[in-house]
């Protein structure tokens, strides 16, 4: 009997101690990878939509000459460092990924980023020919970034408000009514 109450002890533990760990990784993810690129990522659609409806357009596409002015203005203060912030984070917290391999589209924003960098250097020299990145936006990214953050927070609520965890709640509950 008290073997099987050792054995039921050390399993539990065991149990409890992945689920911790698978947790901690998880809010790992979450505070360190997605949540900051998810955030940022939605903060840069909602301006790229807010300076749309500003221009009465449905795409940037093409950018005008009467439209440049608010273009690079928008691209040097809000959308440029957005995407700053986006591409430190995919650098320097990779590890982070969910995957085994870094999805291309991470690699598409990235590549993408360091296009503008020569568009920026070139606006700053009084050089205007180019608009855009030669590098395209990453059409999935941002689905990419929305699934990829709705998943780890299903997981974190799974782990955090388990069956099993209700289940020792309960039995802890239980042993303390009868204890009076």
């Amino acid at each position: 009997m008290a073997f099987t109450g050792y054995a039921l002890t050390f399993v539990s533990a065991h149990v409890l101690a992945r689920r911790r760990d698978k947790l901690e990784l998880v809010n790992k993810r979450l505070n360190e990878f997605y949540g900051p690129l998810y955030v940022a990522s939605e903060a840069g659609n909602i301006a790229y939509r807010s300076l749309l409806k500003k221009q009465g357009k449905t795409q940037s596409e093409p950018i005008t000459d009467e439209d440049l002015k608010d273009w690079m203005l928008w691209m040097r203060t809000i959308f440029y460092p957005l995407n700053e912030i986006r591409e430190k984070i995919i650098i320097e917290k990779a590890h982070l990924i969910i995957e085994e391999q870094m999805p291309q589209c991470l690699l598409d924003f990235v590549t993408h980023v360091v296009g503008y960098k020569a568009v920026l250097r070139k606006w700053a020299e009084g050089d205007y020919s180019e608009r855009r990145s030669t590098i395209g936006w990453p059409p999935e990214f941002d689905a990419y970034v929305r699934r990829s953050y709705a998943a780890l927070k299903a997981e974190q609520m799974r782990l955090m408000h388990s069956a099993m965890s209700r289940a020792w709640r309960r039995m802890a509950q239980g042993n303390g009514k009868g204890q009076k």
